[in-house]
């Protein structure tokens, strides 16, 4: 598209202009070596502090990456933006590339390329281009440097093994990736994302190389090394304290496995199955799963591990609804009376950035489907990423409405936020944890982590 550069010289709120231009200079550096640059303008939705000196940075989209969602939407423009507040225009350049079709699995291995020389020039190369896409009153100090921020996350390289649609969740990835671990070892990684927040990895699970006695010889999309799913393990920040929550309850839990009984979870929300295979493998738990959208299972028994079978069964459903038939006895061949029910669900509009739970959460008629198909020593265990504090305060005031007990854990990672409701106080025993075997079982399982950091939720008056 032809782009006058006369709209450019002011700001408009969530303006996302995208565009090509031949590339000024193909052979500086191979990590723009198109004939083709791809520039995007994005102009911030949070009205500036200054609006006389509007705050403008640019950003050189990773190689190989520029077809990821998080480069390539308006949904993920938002989400860098949001997550640079100060920023209001942020200019995107790289290289032009076809998008990976749908269904397909893609060659293009993305390597992380650090070479700080090579990008200083490159920055140079590129000044007058990004200095020509800013507002004009950003320079009213005759200040000509546009400062270039560089895009940080933990991939050392990744491939994107499908690409599929959902009825539901609509277009989805699944991808291989290695880490940078903080001890300098390997680890690698199985990925799922949705397109509509392509910033927020809805499934990760540990995957290791096949048949390998040396890890220095792996590399991701290497021919011939197959990698498979390590479910003994929780790397998603969140789902360890969601299952440290079971201590609360260790001592019934334990009564009911003495006297022959396996203790029953319902998962709303399985995405890649990782939180129902830890709770199956590691805890001896039977599982519920409820998921809304058929082909995130399909995908999730091709790559992530997920095995339906007499203690783990799956249903195609929307999970506050498949509750409310739950509590209605409308759902003949389960019995309604579960120790644990975990939500792991996702708001999903864009607009609000990633929060968690939906807001249909807020119904009484939700909670009280809960609390009618836990026993009575049963929890009420959801994933919170609040959009505000008042969000998580209103949260709270509806599920004390219905739950007497209400304990949080924070997950330490200024996002996440685990809410443990329950309909009575947590069971006692006359037993010490050390003989406590399911207690015992559990801290080994998730090595302690959390299970000393349950904290109860005083009442408002306190």
């Amino acid at each position: 598209m032809e782009v006058d550069k006369a709209i450019l010289e002011t700001l408009q709120p969530s303006r996302f202009l995208s565009f090509a231009i031949p590339n000024p200079n193909p052979t500086l550096n191979p990590s723009l070596a198109s004939p083709l640059i791809r520039i995007a303008v994005l102009d911030s939705p949070i009205q500036p502090s200054s609006p006389l000196i509007p705050s403008v940075a640019a950003m050189i989209v990773p190689k190989h990456r520029e077809s990821d969602w998080i480069f390539s939407t308006e949904s993920g423009h938002l989400q860098l933006l949001l997550s640079s507040p100060n920023i209001q225009r942020l200019i995107l350049i790289g290289q032009e590339q076809q998008p990976i079709i749908n269904g397909s699995s893609s060659s293009s291995i993305y390597r992380r390329w650090i070479d700080p020389d090579s990008l200083n020039n490159l920055e140079i190369s590129l000044k007058p281009l990004v200095i020509a896409l800013s507002p004009k009153s950003y320079f009213h100090n005759e200040n000509l440097e546009v400062p270039f921020l560089c895009y940080e996350d933990n991939i050392v390289c990744s491939i994107v093994l499908e690409k599929c649609i959902g009825n539901f969740v609509g277009e989805m990835l699944v991808e291989d990736v290695e880490i940078e671990g903080s001890d300098q070892s390997r680890e690698f990684r199985r990925r799922l994302r949705f397109k509509r927040m392509p910033n927020l990895v809805q499934t990760e699970i540990r995957i290791v190389p096949n048949k390998v006695s040396c890890l220095d010889s792996v590399d991701i999309g290497s021919n011939g090394i197959e990698f498979s799913p390590d479910l003994g393990v929780l790397v998603h920040a969140y789902l360890v304290p969601m299952v440290a929550s079971l201590a609360l309850i260790g001592s019934c839990i334990e009564k009911y496995v003495e006297s022959g009984l396996r203790p029953k979870a319902l998962c709303l929300g399985v995405g890649g199955g990782a939180l129902v295979g830890f709770l199956k493998t590691q805890l001896d738990f039977e599982v519920v799963g409820v998921e809304v959208d058929e082909e995130v299972l399909r995908v999730a028994r091709k790559y992530f591990g997920l095995e339906d079978g007499d203690l783990v069964r799956v249903h195609v459903r929307d999970g506050m609804e498949f509750m409310d038939r739950l509590a209605h006895g409308d759902v003949g061949n389960i019995v309604p009376q579960f120790d644990v029910i975990m939500v792991d669900l996702d708001s999903d509009d864009p607009r609000n950035g990633v929060s968690a739970p939906p807001i249909e959460f807020f119904r009484r008629d939700v909670l009280l489907a809960a609390r009618s198909v836990l026993r009575e020593s049963g929890i009420f265990v959801i994933n919170v990423i609040p959009q505000s504090r008042s969000f998580y305060e209103k949260l709270i005031h509806e599920f004390r409405e219905v739950f007497p007990e209400l304990y949080e854990i924070n997950v330490g990672n200024v996002e996440n936020f685990v809410l443990i409701a329950a309909k009575a106080l947590p069971c006692s025993s006359s037993s010490s944890d050390s003989e406590n075997k399911f207690l015992m079982k559990l801290r080994l399982a998730i090595s302690g982590a959390y299970m000393d950091s349950i904290n109860r939720i005083g009442d408002a008056s306190n």
